[in-house]
């Protein structure tokens, strides 16, 4: 799908077979990661960037994948274990993406003591990555010979098979830093939107591959830069409730249309998108308490009922058009017929039977927390 600018000083044969070999999500986050450490220093011509700064910012790169929408990394990955491992006091500013540089987060990690996860995940992706740029001369080499080699060849060929760096040392026991080359940092710097792109991508096959039933995968691979407004969605169920009294399901409460807060029936941080087929009014309180769990099934039957009574209200207040516009991912995502077949209790309940819960059972295999119920404090 990329195509990568041509250099004539430069392999990018070599640059654009950097994941050909892989088994781990390691060489995707290592070289995004050295992607964001470039960009954050507007691609200034370091000496060396360390092993820690390169290992912090992918255990950040990884967080919110991680922790936050629990996809997997594949069966032998072990950057989720590390981040698990890690005892990480984490800030509001981090769970609201609040901290889109990922710096508060990144401090974080690096104020743990992480120097085994540092080599662990060290032992072959720093030197494994680069090894496109020496295919002929480590090919056959017994597994325990490659390292020792990249880093002499990346040293002794420097100027010219140019690789993406060399090291900072001559034994791979003293290395903990690596030295871009400059011809490479200019590269990335003049290409940095499509070298993103095209490592996003491959990024995304791969994650892809780790997670194939999990919906929404593309927009659970980064850290949001903000949440997306929930302005027109409040709009339609305040519309709704200007004509309808209505009690939150969980709660019993009579619901003040000024004072609501939307609530992701399944989660936003599995189904990741804000779309009105998920969303009912709630309170605040309630809304803070349900967080990111998934709710009992008692409430289904009054979720299926809320959702026919707002679009039943929603059809007969609105114009035919803005009625079809507003309820397009009710149709599409429940995969009724029409969109008339929405105010037909009995095949609205299908049809949410038949979506919400394979998906809540597929969010509690994948470690979202099941059963909530509203406890009143």
């Amino acid at each position: 799908m990329y195509n990568l600018p041509i250099a004539d000083n430069l392999n990018i044969s070599a640059l654009a077979g950097l994941f050909d070999s892989r088994a781990t999500s390691y060489k995707y986050l290592y070289f995004l990661s050295l992607l964001d450490i470039l960009k954050r220093i507007n691609f200034a011509r370091l000496s060396a960037i360390s092993f820690r700064e390169i290992i912090v910012e992918m255990l950040a790169n990884a967080w919110y994948t991680h922790k936050f929408f629990k996809l997997s990394f594949g069966t032998i990955d072990q950057i989720a274990n590390k981040l698990d491992d890690l005892e990480l006091e984490i800030t509001e500013p981090i769970l609201k993406f609040r901290d889109p540089d990922k710096k508060i987060l990144r401090n974080t990690i690096n104020n743990q003591n992480i120097e085994d996860i540092i080599n662990s995940i060290n032992r072959y992706v720093s030197y494994r990555l680069i090894r496109p740029f020496f295919t002929q001369e480590t090919r056959g080499l017994k597994d325990y010979d490659v390292n020792p080699a990249i880093i002499n060849l990346a040293k002794n060929q420097f100027d010219i098979k140019k690789p993406l760096y060399c090291f900072n040392a001559e034994d791979q026991q003293d290395c903990n830093a690596i030295i871009l080359h400059p011809d490479w940092v200019e590269y990335l710097e003049e290409n940095y939107t499509i070298v993103r792109g095209w490592v996003s991508w491959e990024w995304l096959n791969y994650m892809q591959q780790q997670n194939p039933s999990i919906p929404n995968v593309v927009n659970k691979l980064f850290m949001p830069q903000q949440r997306d407004s929930l302005a027109n969605q409040t709009k339609y169920w305040k519309t709704i409730l200007e004509h309808q009294d209505i009690k939150c399901i969980y709660s019993q409460v009579q619901l003040n249309k000024d004072e609501i807060s939307l609530d992701h029936y399944l989660p936003w941080s599995f189904v990741a998108h804000d779309q009105l087929w998920n969303l009912i009014p709630t309170t605040k309180s309630v809304n803070s308490s349900k967080s990111n769990n998934i709710p009992s099934e008692k409430y289904f039957s009054n979720f299926v009922k809320l959702q026919y009574l707002g679009l039943d209200i929603y059809h007969q207040k609105v114009s035919q058009s803005k009625w079809l516009n507003d309820v397009e991912s009710f149709v599409a995502e429940l995969k009724v017929n029409q969109a008339n077949d929405l105010l037909n209790l009995e095949i609205l309940t299908n049809a949410y039977e038949k979506t919400i819960q394979p998906l809540s059972s597929l969010a509690t295999i994948q470690g979202f927390s099941a059963n909530w119920v509203y406890a009143e404090k």
